[in-house]
């Protein structure tokens, strides 16, 4: 018989050490794409000003409204939101946590508590302002993202995490007489040069909100009331007017009646289609709707409405290849153009907002939209199999066309040597 002994229990430390890479972690290496800083922070600019709207600071009818101002000159940056602004009381302790958001376990879009770092990695200086309704002041935290990186860089600095933030963080108070009585503002000082200098692009950005961001749909786009009103039923849109340099007209959605396929060919929308997906428990766990067209073949990226695209509160998450996997043929997903909005809370981006995290929900919700992915593949294919045969006999005719001129040039060589005449036969 054998004697085990048992293993004596071992305290873990009380002061955990936390390094200052984790703040690499969260700010650049989280947000590989420069866009994604964007969303980032109208997302948190959606979520503000559905708190607004609770609250009763914004009217039901008020729009929820967020500014772009990019300053080439300068090189800056500056996202205001009209939303509820975070109250002088929580500022300093709400923008200087890192992973404790409080908004984990309500309906918002963002919950972890690490957006607001997006910016961290892109530009020289990083600054929040804010006030709530009733403020006195405006309180501002500023980021010196110089400072930030040289620590990050220098091996022989050892600062945990709280200290690199005491170090690179100011917090101000500023008169509040020419503010508005509430809102949220986000300004980067200098960001890099990156892509085209992508991050200072109004095209760009226009382009990369009208896709991902919860914007409205075009007046110009005739499903636009129908698709609205069907998702109105199942959910909130949480939809936002967004103004870059104090454009005439918000950023719409990028569907219109028609796209563009080719260099010269255009195709047309002709109809919409709608489905309610059920998730595990018997409730729904999402919507979707379906743009029917000619399915003339993959449609071009910068066309900005291809493929299955994922929405959860209303903002997209991953590509439009997301559903890709759940075709026969992972190319007809680029031939398809919807949406699926999920519902299911246990359907939950991941950090990154690139992908879902998987779990067994998810699963269920892919599984539910391959019958989707399958009836669009037979759609592609027959029009394809039209497209060819049609093709087929466009070269038969040609063919046939072609030989018929031979031999009616032949035919009138043959006349024009038999007729009587000068230099013809003679009898």
């Amino acid at each position: 018989m054998f004697l085990v002994n048992k293993p004596a229990a071992i305290s873990v430390p009380s002061d955990i050490f936390v390094g200052k890479d984790i703040l690499e972690l969260v700010s650049s290496s989280m947000y590989v794409d420069p866009l994604t800083i964007y969303r980032e922070y109208i997302q948190n600019a959606a979520d503000s000003i559905d708190e607004a709207k609770e609250k009763g600071v914004l009217g039901p009818r008020t729009p929820g409204r967020v500014d772009i101002t990019l300053d080439l000159t300068e090189r800056r940056v500056l996202i205001r939101d009209n939303g509820a602004g975070v109250p002088n009381g929580q500022f300093a302790r709400r923008l200087t946590a890192l992973g404790g958001s409080h908004k984990r376990g309500t309906s918002a879009r963002g919950f972890r508590g690490i957006g607001r770092l997006a910016g961290l990695g892109y530009c020289q200086e990083l600054i929040f302002r804010s006030r709530a309704r009733g403020d006195l002041v405006v309180q501002e935290l500023h980021w010196d993202c110089r400072v930030f990186k040289r620590l990050l860089q220098d091996h022989t600095y050892d600062g945990s995490v709280h200290k690199i933030i005491q170090e690179i963080a100011t917090l101000k108070k500023l008169p509040g007489g020419n503010w508005p009585e509430h809102f949220y503002e986000v300004e980067m000082v200098k960001p890099i040069r990156i892509k085209n200098d992508l991050l200072l692009n109004s095209e760009e950005i226009a382009s990369y909100l009208s896709q991902n961001a919860c914007v409205p749909f075009s007046p110009e786009f005739q499903f636009g009331k129908s698709i609205r009103s069907f998702l109105k039923k199942h959910l909130e849109l949480g939809e936002l007017n967004i103004f870059i340099n104090g454009s005439e007209e918000p950023i719409y959605r990028p569907y219109r009646d028609s796209y563009v396929y080719s260099d010269d060919k255009r195709d047309e929308f002709t109809e919409v289609e709608y489905r309610t997906i059920e998730g595990m428990n018997g409730k729904t766990a999402a919507v979707a709707w379906l743009l029917h067209h000619g399915y003339q073949g993959s449609i071009p990226p910068n066309a900005g409405v291809a493929g299955l695209r994922a929405r959860k509160g209303n903002i997209q998450v991953g590509s439009p290849r997301i559903f890709a996997e759940s075709f026969p043929e992972p190319r007809f997903a680029t031939w398809t153009v919807g949406e699926v909005h999920i519902m299911d809370e246990r359907v939950v981006p991941n950090g990154r907002r690139d992908e879902f995290e998987q779990n067994a929900s998810y699963n269920h919700l892919t599984n539910q939209i391959t019958p989707i992915a399958n009836q669009i593949a037979k759609l592609c294919r027959t029009t394809s199999t039209a497209r060819n045969r049609i093709k087929a006999f466009d070269i038969g005719a040609t063919k046939i066309n072609q030989q018929l001129e031979i031999l009616e040039q032949g035919a009138l060589a043959w006349i024009s040597q038999t007729r009587p005449g000068e230099g013809g036969r003679r009898g």
